[in-house]
């Protein structure tokens, strides 16, 4: 996350405990910020923070940013 925030990047998580009493989808994952356009925003809704970033980091790559695998 910090080589994303090194890039001007502004990089949310967060646990909704709500959710995750219902058996839901918990964690979400929200990436917006320079150098995405403004109208650009990475997000996913999902169980685990793995599985926030397996969806979300592909996409911020496709978009131009790096980062370490």
């Amino acid at each position: 996350m910090e080589a994303l925030v090194e890039q001007g990047v502004t990089v949310l998580f967060k646990a909704d405990a709500e959710r995750m009493a219902e058996k839901g989808k918990p964690w979400t994952f929200v990436a917006s910020g320079a150098p995405l356009r403004e109208d650009v925003l990475v997000r996913t809704d999902a169980a685990s923070v793995e599985q926030c970033l397996a969806v979300c980091l592909p996409r911020l790559r496709e978009l131009g940013l790096s980062f370490p695998e």
